[in-house]
């Protein structure tokens, strides 16, 4: 029988390929570390990223080019069956002995929620304006599903509702518009493309550094098994569903490389934010996305190019 080759080239091709990424984070670490722009400078970076810069891109990002929905129905399709299961396994963790009901409320959300800066990024790179539009549709479809299964357990536990959490979310807010756009048939005009891309670009980089500027370690002795699980699902089993979705839902290979890239990216870093404004263990949420952040290293190229 042939021993199967390892595909050491192709995965050190896709890490070559993430390190301006990763490159960025370690500069938001670095320079919020050991510099004069501290947290303070951070957080407001997070606010402007968050709520004007990113929506902009994934608005334009829906907008672009006509949106073929029955095309793109396998590729959603397969997303959002990977993330529901992502979802019910991470509300899983519960069940496990020992668990800490407040510290799983708190870090369920990290197992599925995913880094939609470094999503783009990636996707753009891999494959170009097309793997762009086809990865900000997969975003727009699962940014609401996501916030939805994230905010329900702290919602629960602390009487809140979530409702009023949505409906403010920008991200929802610019992916609703972004479809609803693209369906009536709009475009952005053209003296007002440079500055929308620009906006865009600057998202991206502000984003990758505000994430490096957040990244914390300290806090995640304090409940290793959520931790463990919530990093296992996302960094492991999550591809491995993707794989079982490229072959179920019969994905063409733009759409499989779209969704591996998916599946394996870090989770969000606005998972610190949500946490601290619904009053839970931030800093231990902090320390989870940190180490998702590492892991994605790794998981990327697994993903890219091993799965794939």
């Amino acid at each position: 029988m042939q021993t199967p080759v390892w595909p050491y080239s192709e995965w050190v091709n896709y890490a070559q390929l993430l390190i301006p990424d990763f490159a960025l984070i370690v500069c938001g670490f670095l320079v919020c570390r050991y510099t004069a722009l501290n947290r303070t400078v951070w957080s407001q970076v997070e606010s402007l990223v968050y709520y004007f810069l990113f929506p902009v891109l994934l608005f334009q990002s829906i907008v672009r080019s006509p949106l073929d929905l029955s095309a793109a129905s396998s590729l959603i399709g397969a997303g959002l069956a990977m993330v529901l299961s992502g979802v019910a396994l991470s509300y899983g963790l519960a069940k496990l002995p020992g668990v800490n009901a407040n510290d799983h409320a708190a870090a369920a959300q990290v197992a599925f929620r995913f880094n939609s800066f470094i999503a783009l990024a990636i996707t753009e790179r891999l494959a170009g304006a097309e793997g762009l539009l086809l990865i900000a549709v997969l975003i727009g479809v699962c940014v609401p599903l996501c916030n939805v299964a994230a905010v329900w357990p702290m919602a629960r536990h602390s009487q809140r509702g979530f409702v009023g959490e949505l409906a403010r979310n920008p991200l929802i807010l610019a992916t609703a518009g972004g479809l609803l756009a693209n369906v009536a048939g709009f475009q952005i005009p053209v003296w007002a493309e440079p500055t929308v891309t620009r906006i865009g670009q600057a998202s991206l980089a502000l984003g990758l550094m505000a994430a490096g500027a957040g990244m914390q370690i300290s806090q995640l002795a304090s409940a290793r098994t959520v931790a463990a699980g919530v990093l296992t699902i996302r960094h492991l089993v999550m591809p491995l569903l993707a794989w079982v979705m490229v072959q179920a839902f019969k994905l063409n290979p733009l759409q499989a490389t779209v969704l591996l890239a998916f599946s394996a990216l870090p989770t969000a870093s606005s998972c610190y934010v949500l946490a601290a404004r619904m009053g839970y263990n931030a800093p231990f949420v902090a320390g989870l996305i940190t180490l998702s952040t590492l892991l994605g290293m790794a998981s990327l190229p697994f993903a890219l190019a091993v799965l794939r």
